[in-house]
């Protein structure tokens, strides 16, 4: 009993740090426009913080359009961003960007990354009512012509949504290059356009096309993943499943300021690895549409290294220019 009562207390010692070693309150920046992929990682950094055995830390979400990430990341890097209750939202995408000088000159190694929250995968969608009902009949057109369908999803030419589009355009036998592709500051706004029949086909991630699906408003052709997924994706087949040999993971995370300090650092990298364990932090991230993916710490400083280097080849194999 004496034991048990000694590791109850050093339990709920623990717990008073962790609460106290914490803000109240902090800022998650999703830069881009409310509905998209960054939007869904702050929300779901939310959530975490939530959780027991968080802080109970209260997040409140800013959005900050420009470059997908390229205005908010050479704003931290340039003014030596130091306050420990900010964190920016980035994703793969973000490395895509990074590595062909769209944040400026600076490189992964200018902030301080602190975790990865979930990784989800690229959509195919189109408007309930498309002439596209299946993947086989959209490549099948994009066979006979390249641009006869009209791409739409978050960022420009260069962008992780972008990459997909081109990489389908590929997988039908045409040049990418000749593809028809607007652009939109963020996947809400490219879901909108789709909704509005403004384009034909939105490649984009799962988490940001689930509000939509679940209104009835879009279909799903495909989903880029190795296998079928499970929940609300479940039925939907993958592109393997229907002869397009694509696959696109997206992970998710947050960065911090490169004047953050060290010590501030690793104590929210303790928390939110703790809370990234729990099963409650599995339900919050499947619900969004990801899968839970907890690096944080020398783990996720491999992981970026090894991102950047994969998409500078990638960019480098669609004619991109790489820094």
């Amino acid at each position: 009993m004496r034991h048990f009562q000694f590791a109850i207390g050093l339990m709920i010692g623990a717990l008073a740090q962790l609460a106290a070693a914490a803000p109240a309150q902090v800022e998650c920046i999703a830069p881009a426009k409310p509905g998209g992929g960054f939007d869904l990682t702050c929300q779901l950094l939310k959530q975490a913080l939530a959780l027991p055995p968080g802080p109970a830390t209260d997040v409140q979400v800013r959005y900050m359009p420009g470059g997908i990430g390229a205005v908010v990341f050479d704003r931290a890097v340039t003014q030596n961003w130091s306050d420990p209750a900010v964190f920016v939202a980035f994703s793969t995408g973000s490395l895509l960007n990074l590595v062909q000088g769209k944040f400026g000159p600076h490189g992964p190694q200018d902030v301080r990354w602190l975790a990865t929250l979930g990784t989800e995968y690229g959509v195919v969608a189109v408007r309930k009512d498309s002439r596209f009902a299946t993947l086989p009949a959209l490549m099948q057109r994009l066979r006979e012509n390249a641009s006869g369908a009209v791409f739409g999803a978050g960022g420009a030419v260069g962008s992780q949504d972008w990459v997909k589009a081109s990489l389908l355009v590929r997988a039908a036998g045409r040049d990418h290059r000749t593809m028809r592709f607007v652009s939109f500051e963020g996947g809400g706004q490219a879901i909108a356009a789709l909704r509005g029949g403004h384009v034909d086909v939105f490649c984009g991630d799962a988490g940001e096309a689930m509000p939509a699906l679940a209104a009835g408003e879009i279909r799903l052709l495909a989903v880029l993943a190795p296998q079928r997924q499970r929940g609300t994706l479940a039925g939907v087949p993958t592109a393997r499943e229907q002869g397009v040999d694509l696959v696109w993971p997206t992970v998710r995370g947050i960065y911090m300021g490169p004047g953050v300090p060290a010590k501030d650092l690793d104590e929210w990298t303790r928390i939110l690895q703790r809370v990234m364990k729990t099963p409650a932090y599995e339900q919050a991230a499947r619900a969004s549409g990801m899968e839970p993916l907890a690096l944080a710490g020398p783990e996720l400083q491999e992981h970026v290294q090894r991102e950047a280097q994969r998409m500078r080849e990638l960019a480098r194999s669609l004619h991109l220019t790489v820094r």
